[in-house]
């Protein structure tokens, strides 16, 4: 698959930046200020001299670590969450499926903000904030899913044979229910890119002078009029991570629902 491809290199630049780049991402040269792709500058540069090229490489891995750290917070979060709701006694089923309606009733983005204003502009704090604010939409889908193999036929057969209900829950229900989560999983990832990235582009992300991809749309916007490069680059490189991964994510569903994917 191409997607996989593509997700190779990234994940390569990202352990192995050195390997690609082909300058210092943070050596200036003011004698080299917002050139065009060349020979000697693959993508350009830009208001003071840096290699374009090069700070996007380096910029993988701020910006896979952060989509990873997202996807696994919101993962840990949500699997808590969606397992208390589907599987616990009422007295935690009933505050957990509250508080998810009330987490839930706030858009996405507008958490996201809440808590990346409280926390500060940071790593730490887009993986903070995007992590909890995506969720409580995946503990969602645990939860119906946790729900839908409790009451399936061969659940209840297992009861039906003296099976205790710590040996259902841990044998069949949540083998089961966490089936669809590997997909989720990649999906998800690109997902996060893209909600860090945007934040980084409101300023409330990774401080300067990180090349993180959303950091280098923030610093290129001025100057898009002149330098259509330090907008478009950065912007693709986002926008292959997302599909790629979205790829891959739609492959794993199709194949776990029994579909054949050539």
């Amino acid at each position: 698959m191409i997607s996989a491809a593509v997700v190779v290199l990234f994940v390569v630049a990202a352990v192995f930046p050195g390997l690609l780049a082909t300058h210092d991402p943070l050596k200036t040269d003011l004698y080299a200020t917002l050139q065009k792709p060349s020979g000697s500058h693959w993508l350009g540069t830009d208001d003071v001299g840096r290699d374009l090229f090069s700070r996007i490489v380096w910029g993988t891995r701020t910006s896979l670590l952060i989509g990873l750290g997202v996807m696994a917070l919101a993962m840990v979060v949500a699997v808590v969450m969606g397992l208390a709701s589907g599987l616990g006694p009422s007295w935690v089923s009933g505050p957990v499926n509250r508080l998810l309606e009330v987490m839930l009733a706030f858009p996405t983005l507008l958490l996201a903000l809440l808590l990346v204003a409280l926390l500060g502009p940071s790593a730490e704090s887009l993986i903070v904030s995007v992590g909890v604010s995506t969720a409580p939409g995946y503990a969602r889908l645990i939860r119906a899913q946790t729900i839908s193999v409790k009451r399936s036929g061969y659940v209840e057969a297992a009861r039906a044979l003296g099976h205790t209900t710590r040996t259902v829950v841990r044998q069949h229900v949540i083998p089961n229910a966490f089936r669809p989560l590997v997909a989720l999983i990649a999906l998800g990832i690109g997902t996060s890119v893209v909600w860090a990235s945007g934040l980084s582009f409101l300023g409330l992300g990774v401080a300067p002078p990180s090349s993180e991809w959303g950091l280098l749309l923030n610093a290129g916007k001025t100057q898009i009029t002149v330098a259509w490069w330090l907008e478009i680059f950065p912007g693709l490189a986002i926008v292959l991570v997302t599909l790629s991964f979205t790829l891959i994510g739609r492959y794993i569903q199709a194949v776990v629902e029994g579909d054949h994917v050539s």
